[in-house]
Order: structure tokens, then C-alpha cells, then sequence
């Protein structure tokens, strides 16, 4: 059995990021190096580096998120990208969105702990979801899935005018391009890669921002295709190219 890692002090810059919050970020780090490690929701090796590589480098998203808007933190996992959000930005309405039971018990327990009465946790996958769930101004993700499987989970979870941010590595800009075809046909009209977290992390954080227009007509198609999925028959357009 491999021994647990000791949990770093917070950086300096983690009071810059968080503030207020430092206390309550500092439990949740303690929580992700205890039971998140017991649980199998992050390897011990990364305890070390929880603080630079993950809880500031998800709370710089926040440089990206408009002001007041609703958020989905798709395929939420042990809280990252969403509970650094959440603790940085108040202003916030967060759902996390999760499939797996034991990340879900985790989630909520940590929602609790921290007082964070702005942020929702829901089980179920992205495609489950659409219908049950009100459209979002934002959706986040990190190290979920490549952008063009991504986007058609995460996309159709968008209200018009919504963007989806995507935390991403060095290879941000070839991933872009090699999704432009299915982001095309998902309704996608404006693509960027965004670098936050200048002078707080280093690197910063790579982040793709995809956004849709008013009316994404491959947003509504994917909606109906993941609906006619889940009742076990093909949807109409896709029985039409048999």
C-alpha cells in the first residue's frame, strides 16, 4: 500500500486567489489529500501538487466567467474545475454534474462542509440530463474527455449566447483544430484559446472557450439525438442515413 503523501502549506498566492476563502480552500485541500485519496477520486501522487497544479489552477478560470451567470461544471469528479469556482466566485449559481455515485456522496459532502449554498450537485451524465436540467450561461470541464466528444456533451447544455471553457494542456490549439468539424455542426460560431492565471500559476492555465450563437440549430439536433437515445431508438435523422 502505497504511503500518503503530506499536504503542502498554501502557496502566498493562494490567499491572493482566494481571500476570504482561504480558510474553507484549505479544507477542501485536506479533504481531496484524505478521503478523495481513500475514495479513488485523485492519485496519492498528486497530493503534493494539489495547490499549484490543482485547486489554483482551476480557481484562475474564474478570469473567464461573466459576472452572475449559471454554470455546469460537466463530469465534476472529485470538485475540479467547480469548487475552486465556487469559492472564489459567490456570484455564481453552479450545478456539478457528475455519473458516479461515490464522486456525487463526496461532492455533496464537500458543498455542505464549505457553506456552499450557490452550488448544486446532480448525478447523471450530460446527455441524462438535458431536459431536466434549465440551459446554462457557462459550461466548465477539465481532463473529461477530447474537445470534440466534449462539446457535444457539454454544448447542448447551453442556453443561446452560452460558451463552454474548457481547461486544457499544451495541446489546447491542436485539439481545437482537429474538433472544428463537429463543433461546426453543433452549432459552434466564435472558438479561442484563453491563458489565465498570469503571475499565479505557471504555466497558466490553458483554457478553449467555444461559444454558440442565438439559435444553434446543432445544439437542438444533438438535444433530440441523446433524447431519442436514452428511450433506446434511433432518432429520425439518424434512422434516415441507414
Amino acid at each position: 500500500m502505497t504511503e500518503a503523501a503530506e499536504l503542502p502549506p498554501a502557496p502566498p498566492t493562494a490567499r491572493t486567489v482566494f481571500g476570504e476563502r482561504l480558510p474553507e480552500a484549505v479544507r477542501y485541500a485536506e479533504l481531496l489529500a484524505d478521503a478523495g485519496v481513500r475514495r479513488g477520486l485523485i492519485g496519492p501522487r498528486e497530493v503534493p501538487r494539489l495547490w499549484e497544479r490543482h485547486l489554483l489552477n482551476c480557481a484562475v478560470l474564474a478570469e473567464a466567467v461573466p459576472e452572475g451567470v449559471t454554470v455546469c461544471d460537466v463530469g465534476s469528479g472529485a470538485g475540479l474545475p467547480g469548487i475552486p469556482l465556487a469559492l472564489v466566485r459567490p456570484d455564481l449559481r453552479i450545478t456539478l454534474l457528475e455519473p458516479l455515485l461515490r464522486r456525487t456522496t463526496f461532492l455533496q459532502e464537500v458543498v455542505e462542509l464549505l457553506g456552499l449554498d450557490h452550488v448544486a450537485v446532480v448525478r447523471g451524465r450530460a446527455e441524462e440530463v438535458l431536459g431536466s436540467l434549465p440551459p446554462v450561461h457557462v459550461v466548465t470541464a477539465r481532463a473529461v474527455a477530447p474537445l470534440d466528444r466534449l462539446a457535444g456533451w457539454g454544448v447542448p447544455l447551453l442556453r443561446p449566447y452560452g460558451e463552454m471553457l474548457a481547461l486544457k494542456g499544451d495541446t489546447a490549439e491542436e485539439e481545437l483544430k482537429g474538433a472544428r468539424a463537429a463543433l461546426s455542426k453543433l452549432g459552434v460560431v466564435r472558438t479561442s484559446v484563453l491563458h489565465v492565471g498570469e503571475g499565479v500559476v505557471e504555466p497558466p492555465s490553458t483554457v478553449v472557450r467555444v461559444e454558440v450563437g442565438e439559435s444553434p440549430g446543432g445544439v437542438r439536433f444533438a438535444a433530440k439525438r441523446a433524447k431519442a437515445a436514452r428511450a433506446g431508438r434511433p432518432s429520425r435523422n439518424t434512422r434516415r442515413r441507414r
